[in-house]
């Protein structure tokens, strides 16, 4: 499968910032172009008191900080530019990293959803949601809150549709803070499929697109499990793209560029499942030519010179 979509993590509590500007916002956008990028889904549009649009909301009714610039609009006038749909990524207060309760975040996403289409709703990229809010099994709040807020967006939007990006609960599924590597055991398929066949029960009717990580669980395991949600997401009636991660989760440091082999061996694995369309998280500090990490250039390049490259065919 090739890479068609990129989320853009601006917002980040667990990855150096880059610190670009307009400027090389520009350039990445035309590298994800030259790639075959047609989708770019902000992660979140702010995180606690941090944020990448000036919110009068946020900033009067939880004293956020006014951002030097407007990401969102530099996003969504780049994505007009280069032909590309957006998805605007809801708001993390952190309150539900801390208590496990999703439903934290509720009453403030009502309020932003409503405030970012009214003033971002006009440009011709603006084509989604993201609910910012990563879900697995037994969150608590969890069939609520997305219920919830799938809801609005739809509502608000005439019904733009709306993608989550949930995480399979493996053997990988640890805290970035954490020092370990892994946990000692992770959900089976049979867990898995109980589990998430009541979630998507319960928010079906408020999202249309599941894009599950891929690298919480082993190599060996992935293509069965990508198989297993192209199921529950067919019963439920919702599309099944794949997250394909481009960062390591296998390395002690957190996080660096994923070897390419691994990324090749995820893709094809994901094709073999039956997912509609690959995104990854993410493709500025993991893919870019102009990344942080010198190797992630490296595997731009290899990618370019794969059979996944645009005008190469398909692997």
């Amino acid at each position: 499968m090739q890479i068609t979509g990129t989320f853009i993590d601006e917002i980040s509590h667990d990855i150096p910032h880059q610190n670009w500007g307009a400027k090389e916002w520009d350039k990445d956008f035309a590298h994800m172009k030259a790639m075959g990028i047609e989708t770019v889904i902000l992660i979140r549009c702010g995180y606690k008191r941090f944020l990448t649009y000036p919110s009068k909301y946020l900033t009067k009714e939880h004293h956020c900080f006014d951002p030097p610039m407007d990401l969102v609009k530099l996003y969504l006038e780049l994505s007009d530019k280069y032909g590309m749909t957006f998805y605007f990524g809801t708001y993390d207060s952190g309150e539900y990293w801390k208590t496990g309760d999703m439903r934290h975040e509720i009453e403030v996403n009502l309020h932003i959803i409503e405030e970012a289409y009214n003033t971002y709703g006009h440009y011709k990229s603006f084509g989604g949601w993201y609910l910012s809010l990563e879900l697995s099994r037994k969150t608590i709040g969890a069939v609520t809150s997305i219920a919830q807020l799938g809801a609005k967006c739809k509502a608000v939007s005439e019904g733009l549709p709306v993608l989550i990006s949930p995480w399979i609960d493996g053997k990988k599924a640890v805290m970035a803070a954490n020092n370990e590597l892994t946990k000692d055991s992770g959900v089976s398929l049979q867990e898995h499929e109980k589990e998430w066949d009541q979630i998507f029960k319960g928010i079906k009717d408020s999202v249309d697109i599941v894009a599950f990580q891929d690298g919480h669980v082993d190599y060996n395991d992935l293509e069965d499990y990508l198989k297993l949600n192209k199921k529950l997401a067919d019963k439920y009636g919702l599309q099944s793209w794949t997250n394909s991660e481009s960062f390591d989760r296998d390395m002690p440091i957190k996080f660096l560029p994923i070897k390419w082999e691994k990324l090749l061996f995820k893709l094809r694995a994901a094709k073999k499942a039956g997912c509609k369309k690959a995104i990854t998280f993410e493709f500025s500090h993991f893919m870019s030519p102009q990344s942080a990490y010198l190797q992630a250039g490296h595997l731009y390049n290899r990618y370019m010179e794969s059979s996944l490259a645009p005008g190469r065919g398909t692997t």
